[in-house]
C-alpha cells in the first residue's frame, strides 16, 4: 500500500515496454565481434510499469540483470530491443525542471577520500554549476537528513562503512531527485548497520515520496522496505512474479517477527525458485 504522502510527491513514472538488452561475446583480444554474431541475452522482453512515488525491489538470482536493468532505466545503458522510458511531469508545487530528474547510488560508496563529507554530498551540485553557498547548504541539509549533521569537515577515510553509505545517499538526495535508483547499496554492511539504514532511507522515501527503484538479493530486505516487489528469472531476466506486499505502511524491527511478512518472504521465496533462482 502506497503511503498518501508518497501519492502527493514528486516521484515520476517508469515504464518499461518489451525491453530486451543483448552484449556481445568478445574475443581473447577483447574485441567485439561484427554485426549478425551471437551474443549473451541479459534482459528479454521485460514490460513493467512503476506508478509515482512507488517503492519497488528488484529480486533475482545473481548475474540475472538487475543492474543491467537499472543501468537502462538511468540512461546509462541502451536497450537492443524496446524501451525504458522516465516520465519527468513536472513536480508538484510547479517546480518544473528544479529538481534533477534521478539519482544513482551503487554498491561501493564512491567517496572521492581527499574531499571533506560535505564536499563529497555537494559534488552533483558543484557539477551543476550551483554557487558555492547554495550547494553547501544544500549538502548540509541533505546530511541532516541521513543523520550526519555533525560529520561534514570530516573524510571518507574516517568513517565507517555505513557512514560512508550515509555520504553517498546523502550526496543522491541533494538534487532533490524524482527517481532514486539504488544497486544493492547496503550489500557490504553488517546485519545491524544495514538495517538501521533500511529503516532511514523507508523514512526518507516516506518524507521525500520520491519514486524508488532498489535492487537487492536479499528477499527479507525487499519484503521490509518495499510496496512491490518484482521478482527476476535467472539470465536472461524475464519477470517470473511481481507482487504488490500485503504490509503496513509503517515499517519497524518487530514486522519482522509477524506473520504476515513471514508469509509475504515465502512468496518472494518460491516465486524466486520457480523462475529457477
Amino acid at each position: 500500500m502506497q503511503t498518501n504522502r508518497a501519492r502527493a510527491s514528486g516521484g515520476v513514472r517508469v515504464r518499461l515496454t518489451g525491453v530486451r538488452r543483448v552484449f556481445p561475446v568478445l574475443d581473447d583480444a577483447g574485441r567485439a565481434p561484427g554485426d549478425g554474431a551471437p551474443g549473451v541475452i541479459a534482459i528479454d522482453g521485460i514490460d513493467l510499469d512503476i506508478a509515482p512515488g512507488a517503492f519497488v525491489a528488484l529480486l533475482g538470482p545473481s548475474g540475472c540483470g538487475k543492474s543491467t536493468l537499472l543501468r537502462l532505466v538511468a540512461g546509462l545503458d541502451r536497450a537492443d530491443a524496446g524501451a525504458a522510458v522516465v516520465e519527468a511531469e513536472e513536480a508538484p508545487g510547479g517546480a518544473g525542471g528544479a529538481r534533477a530528474p534521478l539519482a544513482y547510488v551503487f554498491q561501493d560508496a564512491h567517496l572521492l577520500p581527499w574531499r571533506s563529507v560535505l564536499e563529497n554530498a555537494a559534488l552533483p551540485l558543484e557539477l551543476a554549476g550551483a554557487p558555492l553557498d547554495e550547494r553547501r547548504a544544500a549538502a548540509r541539509a541533505a546530511l541532516v537528513q541521513v543523520g550526519l549533521a555533525d560529520a561534514g569537515a570530516r573524510y571518507p577515510a574516517e568513517l565507517s562503512g555505513g557512514m560512508r553509505m550515509r555520504v553517498s545517499l546523502a550526496r543522491a538526495l541533494v538534487t532533490r531527485p524524482r527517481l532514486l535508483l539504488l544497486d544493492e547499496p547496503f550489500a557490504a554492511l553488517d546485519e545491524l548497520t544495514r538495517s538501521r539504514l533500511d529503516d532511514e532511507l523507508r523514512a526518507l522515501w516516506a518524507e521525500l515520496g520520491m519514486t524508488v527503484l532498489f535492487v537487492t538479493h536479499s528477499i527479507t530486505e525487499a519484503a521490509y522496505l518495499a510496496e512491490r516487489a518484482v521478482v527476476l528469472s535467472p539470465r536472461p531476466a524475464r519477470v517470473v512474479a511481481d507482487r504488490t506486499l500485503s504490509l503496513p505502511d509503517r515499517r519497524t524491527a518487530a514486522l519482522r517477527t509477524e506473520p504476515a511478512f513471514a508469509r509475504e518472504v515465502r512468496a518472494l521465496q518460491e516465486a524466486l525458485e520457480s523462475g529457477g533462482a
